[in-house]
């Protein structure tokens, strides 16, 4: 034994590395079956698999320019980050945008920019934008709710995003009078942090279902009595990362706390069809939104990414027809979102944002309906410009998922659907989970939303008006790169947005609806609701 000891204790440092390298070398030579490079290539080989391992970084950080990135590039990364840590996010010696390629928007500011009035509540709080309309108050729900504010966060589960960083965004949109969207994986206690929740009923019915995997109609109405914090409902019909597909929930990733929250068994894998088992018709998608408001007297509304418009037109008849159905419709981009998907959905099926919400708005307007429905946008649209542009074509409020995990600290490792996202955001990693701290994140969602209200304030008052709601197809151009150059969204997509009925923002924080807590929070009195014109 002395023997073996001394000998090993005679080889140097570098002869150890000699002897791994042959180990492996003889691995890859004899053994390997799997991989050509390294076979052929022994030990070096190794070398081209970690330089691809850290390729998105090594691109993100050294190669890649400012605005060359997808989905993001640096320079949007850049803009919500120093937002959201209330730092400088203004940019230095003109634009590195190419100002002449397609699709390119500009909007055309007016000779004099809007003067507040005295009253206005801009000047003691430059952040207060809420929405322009009430969602449920045209179908006489028992509760209307205005959102106090025109961006939200949009569809998230928690399962799919860990348990700190739904807390963190609900906390944050808590103090800023956001909404927040549960996604389809229920109503967890991290949603239950102060924020406003419109609660998402999926193909699943995670929440919200009877043994059988069916819906529960008892099951919502107690959820709703049990959680006044929830102001809204939305059925989804379909997301942007995988539109007209389902989903499985492991039996793996099923913790007793997810169990509990989505009313799932252990052990079992759990299946998320394509389709709704509630309805199956445009007729009784109708009275199932009509059914749900009825009980809990909430206002109701779908979500989709868009694709064949035919069963759009049909649904939009039956509501002109009868005088019912959604309060609000959420469009959602098909170029993808937070969602895991297959590449083929995420990047092909369903139409991007601006040409899917044309096609719905200029459908509903056909039957004068824009001006009863609350519009929502949805896909790459947390930041002012295009904002303005979405609210020019109808949008009246906004829900943002992905800008909103960068504000509490996602790099866009793109790795959400491993499990291994480092900053602990898209994870059930419980020590990368470890790393985000709730009250700082929560802190830094809450300056996103208010810098975004502001830019996206000043941008408005520079174009003339007091409300974004009060722009028009006209007052933003596109460039067509043809021989027209510039046509105004009016001119490119061939409709004239509903006019918003708004008398102002004093009104707005006037509104017994709005939500938010906003009164409540900033010391103010309850308003009497017999005094109010809405």
């Amino acid at each position: 034994m002395d023997k073996i000891v001394d000998f090993l204790s005679d080889i140097t440092w570098w002869q150890w590395i000699l002897f791994v390298i042959l180990l492996i070398i003889v691995r890859d030579v004899f053994f390997n079956k799997k991989h050509i490079i390294t076979h052929n290539f022994p030990f070096v080989g190794h070398f081209r698999y970690i330089l691809e391992s850290i390729g998105p970084e090594l691109r993100q950080y050294i190669v890649a320019n400012n605005r060359e990135e997808l989905p993001f590039n640096r320079v949007e990364r850049g803009w919500v980050y120093a937002s959201a840590k209330n730092q400088n996010n203004y940019e230095g010696f003109g634009t590195d945008q190419n100002i002449y390629e397609t699709n390119y928007i500009f909007i055309k500011n007016a000779i004099s920019p809007y003067r507040m009035k005295a009253d206005n509540p801009n000047i003691s709080d430059p952040y207060f934008l809420p929405c322009a309309k009430v969602m449920g108050l045209h179908h006489k729900r028992r509760k209307p709710f205005r959102p106090a504010s025109v961006i939200n966060i949009s569809a998230m589960s928690f399962g799919s995003l860990s348990a700190r960083a739904v807390e963190s965004l609900n906390s944050g949109a808590a103090k800023c009078y956001a909404y927040h969207n549960t996604g389809e994986g229920g109503l967890s206690p991290y949603h239950k942090q102060g924020g406003d929740i419109v609660y998402q009923i999926g193909t699943g019915y995670f929440g919200v279902r009877d043994e059988e995997g069916n819906f529960s109609i008892d099951a919502l109405v107690k959820l709703v009595e049990e959680n006044p914090c929830i102001k809204a409902i939305e059925i989804k019909l379909s997301q942007g990362a995988k539109p007209g597909k389902g989903g499985v929930l492991p039996a793996s990733k099923i913790t007793p706390e997810i169990s509990k929250i989505r009313r799932v068994p252990l052990g079992k894998d759990v299946i998320s069809p394509p389709y709704h088992r509630a309805f199956s018709t445009n007729q009784e998608m109708i009275d199932f939104v009509e059914k749900i408001a009825n009980v809990t007297g909430l206002p109701v509304g779908i979500k989709a990414a868009i694709g064949k418009l035919d069963d759009w037109r049909i649904i939009a008849r039956l509501m002109k027809e009868q005088g019912k159905g959604p309060d609000f419709i959420s469009i959602d981009g098909g170029e993808g979102g937070t969602g895991a998907a297959p590449p083929s959905f995420a990047d092909h099926v369903a139409m991007p944002w601006m040409y899917g919400f044309r096609n719905i708005y200029k459908i509903f307007k056909s039957e004068n309906l824009s001006d009863q429905i609350v519009f929502v946008g949805s896909g790459k649209l947390g930041f002012p410009s295009k904002a303005a542009m979405a609210f020019a074509m109808g949008a009246d409020v906004l829900n943002v998922a992905r800008e909103a995990m960068m504000s509490i600290g996602c790099i866009q490792a793109q790795s959400c659907h491993n499990n291994t996202c480092p900053t602990g955001i898209a994870t059930q990693n419980k020590w990368l989970q470890s790393g985000i701290n709730v009250t700082n994140k929560a802190e830094r969602l809450s300056y996103y939303f208010k810098n975004f209200c502001k830019e996206f304030i000043e941008i408005t008052h520079a174009c003339g008006y007091e409300h974004p709601c009060q722009f028009t197809m006209d007052d933003v151009d596109m460039n067509l790169s043809d021989q027209d150059f510039t046509k105004s969204l009016a001119d490119s997509f061939e409709y004239h947005k509903t006019k918003v009925p708004f008398e102002s923002m004093k009104a707005l924080m006037e509104c017994p609806f709005l939500g938010g807590n906003y009164r409540e929070l900033n010391g103010q009195t309850t308003i009497d609701k017999q005094k109010i014109r809405y």
